[in-house]
């Protein structure tokens, strides 16, 4: 891959996550601020039922009729829109979140076909993916930083940048840039066209059954309970910060991203020790000590408990969904590695999140009561929820887990 083609793409992976990353961590703080307190949860509602749609549209529009890039610039365009529009809607929570909806639906194919329009231009996708998908995370972490130390030089003194409609607008104008550069990249064409494709393919289906045995099943019921947890800590980590007294709540939470980046460099040397299942193990592991630490840090609101609790993201999310994709592709043949990742997804960040975000949603309302937020103490009583359900899982896949092909990367 030439360096010109390296660069096109590696912009078009930082913006990708940069929108995400503008929108995704401060949501919830503006809703909690404009009344809508008890309605946190449906943000991070919205965006897994896109993830669930999504693959159908790519899979039986998308990759049949149009190429890839002119689809990827039209959906940002049209998310541009719906993220414009969504703060006008602010006291409408019905409207808000309908918006909301319609953004995701736009945006979360684009992941996808992002991955289409690398991998078409790639003669070596392990080497060169990896390259350019980290500037994916460093996307991430600089809308946190634009938002927090950036963004407050335009709003009142007395707010915080994730307290107003900044962000919201942050991340349409990122989307209309986007939408408008992705009609520049590499013209590819779609991938599936002329070909016969059904439903169950694009969910997995297929790959199911021929990956089916107890080892795998246990795995995938395992993705799914773990998204659960996981739900409370994308949905609830900003409201918890903000009631911690943190300012600059969007910058600290990129300390995970930066810990993402750390521990996916350092993956190959731990796959060598641990080996598939250990590494699953440890990555559930951490999200039990990373709500261990944001419980026993609540009442006093005890920086280096919370801030380690963040760091730990690499470890949560490089060792067990990475890991994971790593270990389905190992175990799936061929013709069915495309339908096996898609299987994942919709069960992580489709099923698993969307159920994740009304059980987080319904725990957190049932203490939150008439209140607008949670106290310190309410807070320490909430992390242990899924810092229980979390160990729960992790005793439950260690137990019944057995990889007799002993994968390793």
């Amino acid at each position: 891959m030439n360096a010109g083609l390296r660069v096109k793409l590696s912009v078009m992976m930082f913006f990708e996550f940069f929108i995400w990353g503008s929108w995704y961590t401060t949501i919830g703080v503006y809703m909690k601020n404009h009344d809508m307190a008890s309605l946190t949860h449906w943000p991070y509602t919205v965006n897994p039922i896109a993830a669930i749609i999504a693959p159908f549209f790519v899979g039986l529009i998308a990759d049949r009729y149009f190429a890839t890039q002119k689809v990827l610039g039209t959906l940002h365009l049209l998310g541009a829109l719906f993220m414009f529009l969504t703060p006008s809607a602010t006291g409408n929570p019905t409207i808000f979140i309908l918006l909301l909806l319609a953004y995701n639906i736009c945006y979360m194919p684009t992941m996808s076909l992002a991955n289409t329009i690398c991998f078409h231009k790639m003669t070596d996708q392990e080497k060169d993916f990896p390259m350019i998908r980290v500037f994916g995370t460093i996307g991430w972490i600089v809308a946190g930083l634009i938002i927090s130390y950036v963004l407050g030089n335009f709003v009142a003194s007395h707010l915080k940048p994730e307290q107003t409609a900044a962000p919201l607008y942050l991340t349409a104008a990122a989307s209309l840039l986007l939408g408008l550069y992705s009609f520049t990249l590499p013209n590819t064409p779609p991938p599936a066209a002329g070909k016969k494709i059904s439903a169950s393919s694009i969910i997995g289906v297929d790959a199911f059954k021929q990956l089916g045995s107890p080892s795998f099943f246990i795995f995938l019921l395992s993705s799914f309970l773990i998204c659960i947890p996981l739900a409370a800590y994308y949905n609830m980590t900003q409201l918890y910060l903000e009631s911690a007294g943190f300012k600059d709540i969007a910058a600290t939470q990129t300390i995970g991203q930066g810990s993402e980046i750390f521990f996916m460099l350092l993956m190959p040397l731990f796959f060598a020790r641990l080996g598939v299942k250990w590494m699953l193990v440890a990555g559930m592991a951490a999200w039990v000590l990373r709500y261990v630490l944001f419980a026993a840090g609540a009442p006093d609101a005890i920086t280096w408990m919370i801030l380690s609790g963040i760091a730990l993201h690499g470890i949560c999310y490089d060792f067990f969904f990475v890991t994971g994709q790593i270990y389905v592709d190992k175990k799936a043949s061929p013709e069915i590695r495309g339908q096996a990742q898609g299987l994942i997804v919709f069960v992580t960040y489709g099923v698993g999140m969307l159920v994740g975000a009304q059980i987080a949603g319904m725990v957190y309302n049932s203490f939150l009561g008439s209140a607008t937020a949670l106290t310190l103490q309410q807070w320490q009583s909430f992390w242990w929820i899924p810092a229980i359900f979390a160990a729960g899982v992790l005793l439950f896949f260690t137990t019944f887990f057995r990889d007799r092909n002993k994968s390793r990367a």
